[in-house]
């Protein structure tokens, strides 16, 4: 009998999860539901706590050895600012495809709402992120404080700091980056223990939305989950046909690649679930190892390339349903307005439904627009989560082929 790969199991749960929960929605009464869901909420959350357990250690540990093993601040600067750049681009793009597809489908205006009561509340806080609130945020108070509440955008900056410092001081520091890159393999080798729960915790989040939302919560809202997928698939072919022009044909060896990885990102709707296996298959990939240590950390906090289309989607569908106008140089600035506050907010519950809120009322746009998609958002967030782990992998990959360092392996493919 041949082995079962890790992406078999993780689509066997899946169909099997979705099969429960369906079951269990048209067999049971609704506290047998609330009872299935509660349990099966127990198996999801002990998954992402024993990956959140993984994601502090792993990107101290990895982006300080990436850093060190860069040599000087000249190649920390120099690959910075060529991930940076990519980061940007590929955030424009994405906010700028959600724009394009919303003012072509205009699915909107179909619901024609009519302007709720000013001071109606919305249940999201959407004063949870100012430009003041995102800069000082950067800095963290205490490391340990970032550690604990697995702060990426703090830990990254800590890391740059010690990273060079310890570059800086010679041989003392060649024994910390040993210590430090063992610490890293380590935690990878406990990553692979993690992951055998993957399928399990896959089956458990299925069945769970299935059970609560049925097979109605598709059709009702069928046309804008369809339209939201097609446009995550475009996203998806666009950034592999740039990445192409540049690494040519091995783009589909990449995808390949971290297929198990974007199916458990979709199947648990969170990007975080995939970090740590992420550096292994990027690196078994080809790419430079000091280079995933540093651009992944960054990509979580900066790169959402799914989370940027949602939020121009998102956004217009809004305005369309309460019949509020915007010139195309009020859409341009949105545009702009979301992809400075969408950046660094990725461990922030709900963030793209925070930086949205924030964003409609700049507009005159009512925030209860945002209850209209509460209901689907796990939904959408499996495809966001799918596509911000796909859009990280390219990143990765082309800034290690502009430094030269993107080896021509046999892909390892398992």
């Amino acid at each position: 009998m041949p082995k079962i790969s890790l992406t078999g199991w993780i689509m066997i749960a899946m169909v099997t999860g979705t099969l429960l929960g369906l079951a269990v929605h048209y067999n049971s009464s609704p506290t047998t539901i609330e009872n299935f869901t509660s349990i099966l909420g127990v198996v999801t959350d002990a998954f992402l706590r024993l990956i959140k357990m993984i994601i502090a250690p792993l990107v101290f540990s990895t982006l300080v050895v990436g850093i060190a093993k860069l040599g000087d601040i000249k190649a920390v600067g120099r690959i910075g600012g060529k991930t940076l750049l990519w980061f940007l681009c590929a955030s424009f793009l994405s906010l700028l495809l959600g724009l394009i597809i919303m003012n072509s489908l205009d699915l909107g205006t179909e619901l024609n709402l009519p302007m709720p009561a000013a001071g109606a509340p919305t249940g999201i806080d959407a004063s949870t992120i100012t430009f003041k609130g995102f800069v000082t945020h950067i800095f963290p108070r205490s490391i340990f404080e970032s550690l604990a509440n697995n702060e990426i955008l703090q830990i990254v900056v800590f890391s740059v700091f010690f990273g060079i410092a310890t570059a800086s001081i010679g041989e003392q520091g060649k024994i910390v980056i040993k210590a430090l890159d063992a610490v890293a393999h380590i935690i990878l080798r406990v990553t692979g223990y993690v992951m055998y729960l993957a399928p399990i915790a896959a089956m458990a989040a299925i069945a769970s939305i299935m059970a609560i939302k049925g097979p109605e919560l598709l059709v009702t809202y069928g046309k804008f989950i369809l339209s939201f997928y097609l446009a995550i698939l475009g996203l998806w072919l666009i950034l592999l046909l740039i990445a192409s022009f540049f690494i040519g044909r091995r783009v589909i060896d990449l995808a390949l690649n971290i297929k198990d990885m974007i199916l458990l990102a979709f199947s648990t709707a969170s990007s975080e679930a995939a970090f740590p296996r992420l550096i292994v298959e990027l690196e078994n990939f080809g790419c430079s190892p000091r280079i995933v240590s540093f651009v992944l950390p960054l990509g979580y906090s900066f790169n959402l390339d799914g989370s940027m289309l949602y939020m121009t989607f998102a956004s217009l569908f809004i305005a369309q349903a309460y019949g509020v106008p915007l010139t195309l140089g009020q859409e341009f600035s949105m545009l702009l307005v979301l992809m400075l506050t969408s950046k660094g907010i990725a461990g922030v519950p709900r963030a793209a439904l925070v930086v949205i809120a924030g964003t409609l009322s700049l507009y005159n746009i009512p925030q209860q627009g945002l209850l209209l998609l509460l209901g689907i958002d796990q939904i959408l967030d499996m495809a966001r989560s799918a596509t911000n782990v796909l859009g990280n992998s390219i990143a990765a990959a082309l800034v290690s082929k502009w430094e030269g360092e993107l080896e021509e392996t046999a892909v390892n493919i398992k």
